[in-house]
């Protein structure tokens, strides 16, 4: 049974099983696992002390863990799965969860700057040493780089003063706010905002509620346009249920898009979100769709073509 008739008939779908914070996998995540895999195996050759000082910050239980876990790098794409953590007062790799990049971008930036940026610099140095006319590669080249970057930038946002405003869970243009038919929600139908992110915009999701990580659904799909209107339900997604300090029910969808193929969340099961905090980002253009019980007498801040910012605008009244 596919993802649409399962919509349709109320019931909700099992997903795939989510072994990695980035459910679609991809190159890069496999190269990045495969260079944490030499890089512990060298840090148990060489340095047994950083295990040792690395497990004396290390708190949390996991049982049976086969996640080989050292220190929190490991944990970039397990957060989902591992329930160890580290004291952030204390990790020394704390910093990398803090910087005005998101964490899960480095990579990506890594793989697609670093060609750019020397194009770059050939064109400026052969642009010194043959003709001027090579400045014209440099040029051309350091906007795309500026752009891959920006791409993955992660300004820090303050939610709306009143805890009764819900704040956008991204950036982008509201293309939808409408009832749609959603299972998992009373009658199995919700209300519903979708926001369309385009590669301009900043990429990362941010609870807009805060409330306790009730379920996860991964749903592979096609990666149609994610202005099309039946993209939030063939496309490649990742529901994300929270539990309301009032008992409702409130869905974030991450949905990619024709460019974005890469669905990040790092809030499993269990887990306690503020309003407005980042847990997850889709990587190159896409859509985030907010929904709830349509009993839930709520007031949209916003209409059709509104800008928003994520974890800043107010786009929903409780």
């Amino acid at each position: 049974m596919n993802h649409s008739s399962l919509t349709q008939t109320g019931n909700i779908p099992p997903g795939l099983p989510i072994t990695l914070d980035q459910p679609g996998g991809g190159v890069i995540v496999h190269f990045e696992l495969f260079c944490g895999a030499i890089r512990r195996g060298l840090i148990r050759l060489f340095f047994p002390g950083h295990i040792r000082s690395m497990q004396r910050i290390r708190h949390g239980d996991c049982p049976g863990c086969t996640h080989n876990v050292i220190d929190s790098r490991d944990l970039k794409y397990k957060k989902l799965l591992c329930s160890y953590r580290f004291d952030i007062a204390k990790d020394p790799y704390a910093w990398r969860e803090q910087t005005y990049i998101a964490r899960h971008g480095w990579a990506e930036i890594f793989f697609m700057g670093a060609p750019l940026a020397i194009l770059a610099i050939a064109g400026l140095v052969l642009a010194l040493l043959v003709h001027p006319a090579w400045l014209a590669m440099t040029v051309s080249t350091l906007p795309f780089l500026v752009f891959t970057v920006a791409f993955f930038r992660n300004p820090k946002r303050s939610p709306p003063p009143d805890a009764k405003t819900l704040s956008s869970p991204a950036d982008g243009v509201v293309t939808d706010l409408d009832e749609v038919d959603e299972p998992g929600f009373p009658g199995g139908k919700a209300k519903r905002i979708s926001i369309f992110l385009s590669v301009f915009n900043v990429h990362v999701n941010r609870s807009p509620v805060s409330g306790t990580v009730e379920r996860l659904v991964y749903l592979p799909g096609l990666y149609l346009d994610a202005r099309h209107p039946e993209c939030y339900r063939r496309n490649e997604q990742l529901w994300l249920d929270i539990r309301d300090d009032d008992g409702h029910l409130w869905r974030i969808r991450q949905v990619a898009g024709a460019i974005a193929r890469r669905i990040v969340c790092q809030a499993k099961v269990g887990t306690r979100l503020s309003r407005g905090e980042l847990y997850g980002l889709i990587k190159f253009g896409s859509r985030t769709e907010l929904l709830w019980e349509t009993t839930l007498e709520c007031r949209p801040l916003v209409h059709v073509g509104s800008v928003v910012r994520g974890g800043q605008t107010g786009i929903v009244q409780k």
